[in-house]
């Protein structure tokens, strides 16, 4: 299984269509834009990745602009799966096809670690209802689904034991083959679209005990599920929110967080920044930021967890963030 978007790309010939409806020019050759979009790794990351490693190795059409090769985007996606297991860029990226195969086909294989028990939906249309809309790309129905799930059970407990397993389960299903690039985008625009909808709702915070919240994720990590997550939990905490969105310059959350008074500055992040990148960044954002303005920082980089950064406070489970939001008003 964890084989078969690979085995679909070589199947086509001539004029090379991805199962995304990404396309490629007329040369059967990809562009930076398209090759982003079918992988999920930034154009910055894969010019780095070029000067770094050699890989990839692009052609050039007339105008400068890099042109990818159907097997090396094959590549790419394979170092992307990879990397979403844990995998960091400096062991695969230069690896051949078949190797990186290999090594996806023992991820595949893999059992979970019997110390993470199996994501549980409280809900009783269970993982495999809503996973199946998503391979059936039935969206609306999916968006239908879910939107009655924050009705039946609220919007804390959706976020937490809805929502929360079910972006485990839709990730672990990427990266054993089983959904491709396009299925994992559509069920985050899909539940965005949703949790946001749910969002608009809330009242307006105001008055003391209004802590002032900025969220953002630092460049090179794009996904901004989790942060929205987040968001939603601190603003039903009565947290007053602002989001950058993802991938701002660590100089440009600082002035941003002076700009707008912030108390608190969030971020979250994926397993695909390096430990070193996470705890450079960090503390660099603190030495930018005034001593009273609280970092907070979660997600899947075990790192956060690992060593103790600084003025940064770590925060592995998002049912804790009502405790640290009334901690701060304790301590504020």
């Amino acid at each position: 299984m964890a084989m078969r978007g690979l085995h679909s790309i070589f199947q086509i010939k001539g004029f090379f269509l991805m199962s995304n409806g990404t396309h490629t020019l007329a040369t059967g050759f990809f562009s930076i834009a398209d090759v982003e979009r079918d992988t999920g790794l930034a154009k910055d990351t894969l010019r780095v990745w070029e000067r770094r490693y050699g890989f990839p190795n692009p052609g050039r059409d007339g105008a400068g602009d890099r042109l990818y090769p159907p097997e090396q985007v094959a590549r790419l996606r394979c170092v992307r799966r990879l990397m979403d297991a844990g995998y960091r860029p400096r062991h695969i990226v230069a690896l051949e096809l078949l190797k990186l195969l290999e090594l996806q086909a023992l991820v595949a294989a893999a059992p979970i670690a019997p110390f993470l028990p199996p994501p549980v939906l409280d809900d009783p249309l269970g993982l495999a209802f809503y996973l199946d809309l998503i391979a059936r790309h039935d969206m609306h129905n999916l968006r239908l689904e879910l939107a009655q799930s924050i009705l039946r059970i609220g919007l804390i407990r959706f976020i937490t034991l809805v929502m929360a397993p079910l972006n485990t389960a839709v990730g672990d299903a990427w990266m054993r083959g089983r959904f491709e690039v396009f299925e994992e985008h559509l069920y985050t625009e899909c539940v965005t679209g949703v949790l946001r909808n749910a969002m608009a709702s809330i009242a307006s915070p105001r008055g003391l005990g209004t802590p002032r919240v900025l969220l953002s994720t630092f460049p090179h990590e794009p996904h901004g599920l989790g942060l929205l997550m987040v968001e939603g939990l601190l603003a039903l905490e009565g947290c007053q929110c602002l989001s950058l969105g993802t991938q701002t310059p660590i100089s440009g959350i600082a002035q941003a967080a002076v700009a707008h008074k912030a108390d608190i500055v969030v971020l979250s992040f994926t397993a695909l920044l390096s430990a070193k990148t996470v705890v450079t960044g960090l503390s660099a954002l603190r030495h930018q930021l005034p001593p009273r303005m609280a970092i907070w920082a979660g997600g899947q980089c075990a790192a956060l967890y690992q060593q103790k950064i600084p003025g940064v406070l770590a925060i592995q489970a998002l049912e804790s963030l009502a405790q640290q939001v009334a901690s701060w008003r304790i301590s504020g």
